[in-house]
């Protein structure tokens, strides 16, 4: 195999693979990048079992074939090079030779005949997307995805189409994300329930532009995204998911509309008194024109109030800050409404037209 590509493009579609190396891995041809040329065009492929990323690499083949190497070798060579043209020669076992100006390496590569290719994925379910609406979709939801794995259902999000809009949902005990978005037409009902980590990964690849669409592909076991040259498939997690519409009521006997960004900046002066680890509640009082904001801890104690318009009855509630903080920032709006019911029930945070939610279960304290 002899292919040659700019340094530029090489290390673009290394980044984009990368996504899909495993970090621990009991199949070690799992930790290479397969370099495919034997049909006419470069792709690159990695795969760790769960997630496949498969792009195409722009540059020429002077000689068609593939083979398999050492992922973090490779990326380390390639980005370690001048910014030239790069040339990547294969003999007959598999020994690598990338030259790129006066610099020449040789590295062990492997057979492609052992490399585990992305699954194949029936493309007859779709939507399509601006990749600016997923990314942003995805950043405004991994909030809430469980860090760890006890419960698989809380470690990816429900990404369900009903009609015309496409609803993502996260949970993780105590708290719930959800937005909504229109879609440009509509679709069969579908609900799937994808990988936290695949949507991370697949956030950090997308362009963001909003010109620019997103494919998404369903099947029963699989989720196949397609943008920019690239795919990469996913396995779905099996199992029905959590009915959030009964946790999120419409109920409520406080209404609370205040400014985001001072909310967010008497909260994280709050975080001062909270240290790592540490479950101190901050405590929000609501009366007819102020929210007052106290938290206490054995390092000292704050006291502040900001201008609110209040609905409906006084409260005083406690929350975790970090929990707080983490639904405000992924809000684009100016001003936010909170919605309670006393205060042992969880706040909602909500816009008029519901394409965002957010659910935050209170802390007991004691005043």
């Amino acid at each position: 195999m002899k292919i040659i590509c700019s340094r530029s493009d090489l290390q673009k579609s290394i980044n984009i693979v990368m996504k899909a190396i495993p970090s621990k891995t009991t199949m070690s041809i799992l930790q290479n990048i397969m370099i495919d040329a034997s049909k006419g065009v470069i792709h690159f492929i990695a795969n760790d079992m769960e997630l496949g990323i498969e792009t195409v690499v722009e540059g020429r083949i002077d000689e068609k074939g593939k083979v398999a190497l050492d992922a973090k070798l490779f990326s380390d060579i390639v980005r370690k090079l001048p910014d030239s043209e790069v040339i990547i020669t294969v003999d007959n076992n598999y020994l690598t030779e990338i030259r790129c100006e006066k610099s020449k390496f040789k590295i062990p590569g492997l057979s492609g005949e052992d490399f585990p290719y992305l699954p194949y994925v029936e493309k007859d379910h779709s939507i399509a997307i601006s990749q600016f609406t997923l990314k942003e979709v995805i950043r405004q939801t991994a909030i809430s995805i469980a860090q760890n794995e006890n419960n698989k259902m809380m470690s990816g999000e429900l990404f369900e189409i009903i009609d015309n809009s496409l609803r993502v949902v996260s949970l993780d005990g105590h708290r719930i994300s959800i937005r909504r978005i229109e879609l440009r037409e509509s679709y069969e009902h579908k609900k799937v329930i994808v990988p936290g980590k695949t949507l991370m990964e697949i956030s950090k690849i997308l362009s963001g532009e909003v010109e620019d669409d997103v494919v998404l592909y369903f099947t029963k076991n699989h989720i196949l995204f397609e943008f920019d040259q690239t795919i990469a498939v996913s396995r779905l997690i099996e199992g029905e998911y959590f009915n959030v519409d009964k946790m999120v009521s419409n109920d409520y006997n406080t209404k609370v509309t205040i400014n985001k960004q001072e909310f967010i900046s008497c909260i994280d002066r709050a975080t001062l008194f909270v240290k790592e680890g540490d479950k101190k509640p901050v405590i929000l009082g609501a009366d007819d024109t102020l929210l007052t904001l106290k938290i206490a801890s054995d390092i000292g104690s704050m006291d502040e109030q900001i201008m609110i318009e209040k609905e409906g009855k006084d409260i005083l509630i406690g929350f975790n800050p970090r929990f707080l903080l983490d639904a405000l920032r992924v809000i684009d709006d100016e001003e936010v409404e909170l919605y309670m019911v006393n205060s042992k029930a969880p706040c909602i945070i909500r816009d008029e037209a519901s394409t965002y939610t957010y659910l935050i279960l209170p802390i007991n304290f004691n005043q």
